[in-house]
């Protein structure tokens, strides 16, 4: 599985880039800059198909509109949190964003173990709330992108609108006990591995 990395929006949110097919790919959160995105598309000549979303904050959403209207890519979001893409108060745009919040209206609101398929790969939709109601993991072979539910050696915040630490700590539950060996990628910082983190990361090591 090729996987391109790109820091996007105010935050330098991670998006990943997959290739599925040849000359095709999805994208995991856009959390802005959406120009970046599209030149890197044009410069890899990717056709992007499908834009995965983790949850529904400013941060990892704010670049998807002016993609989709570039290149009518498919939007996934986990229902609970899809009322953010066309809110920018509960998205935490209107709070703690500088920028303008730019909404999407047309998208699949998906829910806990379901499948997204695209191309030659199959991309698995794990609920994990906490950091948010609709936070959700997708896992594709050996790869978790996270979101903002598990970071290295941290997690995601529980303190804002929606977030709850019981529902984070089920969820860390639910990533701990898959079987195997697997390389996380989280909406920000460095990339990891679930083996690291279940031995190091103290927030783990608590459960």
């Amino acid at each position: 599985m090729t996987i391109h990395h790109l820091h996007l929006g105010e935050l330098k949110s991670n998006c990943y880039i997959v290739e599925t097919a040849p000359e095709r790919c999805i994208a995991v959160d856009i959390g802005g800059d959406s120009s970046m995105l599209l030149n890197f598309l044009i410069m890899k000549k990717l056709k992007l198909t499908k834009i995965l979303l983790t949850h529904g904050h400013y941060d990892h959403i704010n670049g998807v509109a002016e993609v989709v209207a570039k290149t009518g890519a498919e939007v996934y979001i986990h229902a609970d949190d899809a009322y953010m893409l066309e809110n920018a108060s509960a998205s935490l745009a209107a709070s703690m964003s500088i920028m303008r919040f730019n909404p999407v209206h047309n998208y699949t609101a998906v829910f806990g173990d379901c499948y997204i398929n695209d191309g030659n790969l199959t991309f698995r939709v794990l609920h994990t709330p906490g950091h948010s109601p609709g936070s959700v993991c997708y896992i594709c072979e050996d790869v978790i992108f996270s979101g903002d539910t598990l970071f290295c050696c941290s997690i995601g915040r529980t303190d804002l609108p929606g977030g709850n630490i019981n529902e984070m700590r089920s969820s860390l539950r639910k990533l701990c006990s898959l079987e195997g060996e697997y390389r996380v990628y989280p909406g920000h910082n460095d990339s990891t591995t679930l083996g690291y983190e279940r031995e190091c990361n103290p927030y783990l090591l608590k459960l």
